[in-house]
């Protein structure tokens, strides 16, 4: 059998994966603004440039320091991270008892001052981030060559997507991270410092931005736009899945991506706008989202 649907299996099943590789991105990315939200009630809209800038400090660590991609996929998410321990513990800490449209209007303008210092220093025309050694080349599966690297987004992200939901969902910590946002006063009385909690919290969210970007680094073009035109879908998943639902995030991030790669197939002319047409049906039957709590 060479054809499915009329279609040669190689193209089918490699848009296919080219779909499971953007649906990991959108899980990834997701999962740390579901984070951030769920348990900080802050809409980051900032989140994309984080993005951005995990896969420009990879870059850049490898330009300017000589430090190769296993080295940043360390080193990058945790800059990132501290960063957004900054912006939380310089801005974002004096929003929390006002509307949360406050926290979006202010990430908003964090987004565009970052990506325009990026892109008045290094233009739009983008950088080329190398494929390190080991995930180089294919293997052929028979039906279709599989790209080791492309194989290799997809394991990482879930990987990393199944321990922050084991983190937040299964243990103390998480249990400590939920109880403090919907109650701080009585965990404060416990002797556990409350603002520190959600500071590291914010941190974590965004580390997962910079983690993704790391991973987009060799498989995309690295320019200061790169997180903006992402964003906006990402915002739909978290929508779909349900605001603060991180389970939600993961399951809908991936659907969505090989959804995506399925109409690229059958449908090329929709695939950029498949995900808004299915948040508005969403939102229509469940205005909670899939995974999300009805008030």
């Amino acid at each position: 059998m060479t054809e499915l649907f009329g279609l040669p299996l190689p193209a089918l099943f490699g848009q296919l994966l080219l779909g499971l590789v953007n649906g990991s991105f959108y899980a990834v990315l997701s999962l740390g603004l579901a984070i951030i939200f769920g348990l900080l009630n802050v809409i980051n809209f900032a989140h994309g440039t984080l993005y951005m800038l995990g896969a420009f400090i990879a870059w850049m660590g490898l330009q300017y320091l000589g430090l190769n991609y296993w080295a940043m996929l360390v080193i990058a998410p945790i800059a990132v991270g501290l960063i957004g321990i900054v912006i939380e513990r310089l801005l974002l800490r004096r929003l929390y008892k006002l509307d949360p449209l406050y926290g979006l209007l202010l990430t908003f303008g964090l987004a565009m001052l970052i990506e325009g210092l990026f892109r008045s220093f290094y233009g739009v025309s983008g950088q080329q981030y190398s494929t390190p050694a080991l995930l180089q080349g294919s293997v052929n599966l028979g039906f279709m060559y599989l790209p080791i690297y492309r194989a290799w987004v997809v394991v990482a992200s879930i990987a990393a997507c199944l321990i922050t939901w084991f983190l937040v969902e299964k243990t103390r910590l998480g249990s400590v991270l939920r109880a403090g946002t919907e109650n701080a006063k009585l965990v404060e009385a416990f002797g556990i410092n409350v603002p520190k909690v959600i500071t590291l919290t914010y941190g974590f969210g965004v580390g997962l931005a910079g983690f993704a970007g790391v991973l987009a680094a060799p498989v995309a073009q690295i320019t200061p736009l790169m997180g903006t035109n992402l964003i906006i879908v990402v915002f739909a998943v978290v929508v779909i899945g349900g605001m603060g639902s991180i389970l939600g995030s993961i399951v809908t991030g991936l659907g969505l991506g090989i959804i995506e790669g399925f109409t690229k197939v059958f449908w090329p002319e929709a695939s950029n706008t498949v995900v808004f047409i299915i948040m508005v049906i969403v939102l229509l039957l469940r205005p909670a989202g899939l995974f999300g709590k009805e008030k």
